[in-house]
C-alpha cells in the first residue's frame, strides 16, 4: 500500500492546476489581511469555484492532502507559519525504510 504522502505527490504531479488555485486563494486571503490560513478553507473554496465555474477543472482532492499542501505552500512560497501544522499521522516517505 502506498503512503499517503506518495498518493499526494501523485495527485500533485497529475493536477498542477490544483496547486495554482491553492496559491491563488491563499495569497488572496493574505492580501486581505489574514495572518493565519486554513488549508480546509482553501480546499473548500477550490471545490466551490471548480463546481460553479465551467472554466476550471473539477478536482477530486482527498481531504487528507490538506496537510501536505499546507506544508508544501509554506516551503515553496517561503511563508513559514502561515498554516498551523501538527505531527503527521504517517511519517514522511523519506523516513520510511524501503524493504
Amino acid at each position: 500500500m502506498r503512503s499517503l504522502e506518495a498518493q499526494w505527490a501523485e495527485f500533485h504531479a497529475q493536477n498542477p492546476g490544483f496547486y495554482v488555485l491553492f496559491c491563488r486563494f491563499a495569497f488572496e486571503a493574505l492580501r486581505a489581511g489574514r495572518r493565519r490560513l486554513s488549508a480546509n478553507m482553501i480546499f473548500e473554496r477550490i471545490r466551490w469555484e471548480t463546481a460553479v465555474s465551467r472554466e476550471e477543472e473539477d478536482y477530486k482532492a482527498n481531504n487528507n492532502y490538506r496537510a501536505y499542501y499546507a506544508r508544501f505552500f509554506m516551503a515553496d512560497q517561503a511563508r513559514p507559519g502561515v498554516f498551523e501544522t501538527r505531527a503527521l499521522s504517517s511519517p514522511p516517505a523519506s523516513m520510511v525504510e524501503e524493504n
